[in-house]
């Protein structure tokens, strides 16, 4: 026994007493109001209430470096947003409370302070690829090591975005973008004040510069004059559909997205439809109401989608005014008395085995068949006009699409797993890690809470992070 024992079991080893934690000094002069990290964590973003950006990149020391600083924006910053590493060039996309989305691209072979303040004066548009750009050299420190003074002479007056937009009946106050490797195409949702969700796809996935409208509704009633508002809009971060949902029906490419508007939280899904316009029958995707979370007692200031769908349901968290952290679990059943004792919590998930998924082929099959006889029957007719659709849609909040009886729009359950009142403060942001593992709340009290799932399926505060100012006495 005693000669499998460890050699310090009478002693503890050494504890790494060096900082776990990097302080950068961010050079802004006023408050940060957002921050993002890129997908491999050694880029990080920071914008400032004065509308400016700062980039600084994590190198081989392990030491993070000033890389550009730009002013994007006219006032303050809500949010950023890295593109994945697999969009060549580095893109990186803002929204500024003036109500503008912009999204800037990286010149690697400009010099450092210039590489995304400097790009507009380029030729190439972005391109997308499947490797990451391992020739691309980060940027080297600059002089006096100050990134307040040292980049205030190569800082770029005019910066041009590489693509710029904007509502003209409400100021947009949320973003979120979405890559799509398989297809090589770009999604960005955008959320105005008004209540208006509006889609975007780029046209080509070699320019991610030019967009098209994919769909547009309204996600809640205009608010008040003067009424205190929150909207965000999250894109599922998952590659691929669960696979509870594809079994139940929704299409292997459909996008979902989460929006948290005023006190509700409601879950959209695409589907495919025809319209009619002047007489010629086009195939699209429209966004329908898939799921409606209610129940807060306050703004639901933000909303997050966990990763990690491959447990068989989807899992989102609301950060709400009146202080809890609300964590619901998604499910699609596909009908049948399993599905049914699934929901009440009994009974085993139904298999994915071949039977099943033969099942599911041939029942797509058969629908799309449907599909294209009905066409060449002439029932095409059925299809609404892209004005009146447009119309509909703005006047009943999109809720026609939830109501009508569609076979495309597929049944989702929504649970209510854990109400975390740790904060016991309002709580503006929440967010998972890559593996959607763990979640984090930040609340009025400054605090950073994480959570872990429990064996039973609920959620409970794991850890408890703050900053604290101490004073050394002196000897």
């Amino acid at each position: 026994m005693a000669g499998n024992m460890a050699p310090y079991s009478a002693a503890p080893p050494a504890i790494d007493e060096r900082a776990n934690f990097d302080l950068i000094r961010h050079g802004h002069q006023d408050l940060v109001q957002a921050v993002a990290f890129n997908t491999y964590g050694d880029r990080c973003a920071t914008g400032s209430v004065d509308g400016k950006i700062r980039v600084f990149n994590r190198h081989k020391d392990g030491v993070w470096r000033h890389c550009d600083n730009w002013g994007a924006h006219a006032g303050e910053i809500l949010e950023l947003q890295w593109l994945p590493p697999t969009i060549y060039p580095n893109l990186l996309a803002s929204l500024g409370i003036e109500g503008r989305f912009k999204l800037w691209a990286e010149d690697p072979s400009a010099a450092p302070g210039r590489r995304f303040s400097n790009r507009a004066s380029t030729s190439s548009a972005p391109s997308t690829r499947q490797q990451h750009p391992t020739n691309a050299p980060y940027d080297s420190p600059l002089p006096g090591g100050n990134p307040s003074t040292s980049t205030a002479a190569s800082t770029n007056p005019n910066p041009k975005a590489a693509f710029e937009t904007r509502n003209a009946r409400a100021p947009y106050r949320s973003f979120s973008m979405k890559h799509v490797d398989d297809s090589r195409h770009t999604y960005l949702a955008l959320v105005s004040s008004d209540g208006g969700l509006t889609v975007y796809e780029n046209t080509s996935p070699d320019d991610l510069a030019d967009y098209t409208q994919l769909d547009e509704l309204a996600v809640c009633a205009r608010p008040a004059r003067g009424e205190e508002t929150a909207f965000r809009v999250r894109f599922d971060p998952n590659p691929d559909v669960c696979y509870t949902a594809l079994r139940a029906g929704v299409p292997a490419d459909a996008l979902s997205l989460v929006v948290a508007s005023m006190d509700m939280v409601r879950v959209y899904r695409t589907r495919d439809v025809v319209t009619a316009s002047l007489g010629v029958a086009t195939a699209g995707r429209q966004l329908y109401l898939a799921a409606e979370i209610g129940g807060h007692r306050g703004l639901v200031r933000d909303v997050a989608w966990a990763p990690g769908n491959i447990r068989g349901y989807d899992i989102l968290a609301t950060a709400c005014q009146d202080g809890y952290v609300r964590v619901f679990k998604v499910m699609t059943p596909a009908g049948g008395g399993k599905d049914k004792a699934l929901e009440e919590g009994e009974g085993e998930a139904p298999g994915w085995g071949v039977a099943e998924v033969k099942k599911h082929v041939r029942r797509n099959a058969g629908a799309a068949g449907d599909d294209d006889g009905g066409r060449r029957g002439g029932t095409a007719m059925e299809a609404k006009s892209g004005i009146r659709v447009g119309f509909d849609q703005l006047r009943t909040g999109g809720a026609e699409r939830r109501t009508a009886m569609d076979p495309a729009q597929v049944r989702h359950v929504v649970t209510e797993l854990s109400r975390l009142d740790s904060h016991r403060t309002p709580v503006w942001r929440v967010g998972f890690d890559d593996d959607g593992h763990i979640l984090g709340s930040v609340g009025d009290e400054g605090k950073l809470l994480c959570y872990r799932q429990k064996p039973d399926g609920t959620w409970a505060k794991s850890s408890e992070l703050a900053m604290m100012k101490m004073k050394m006495a002196t000897p």
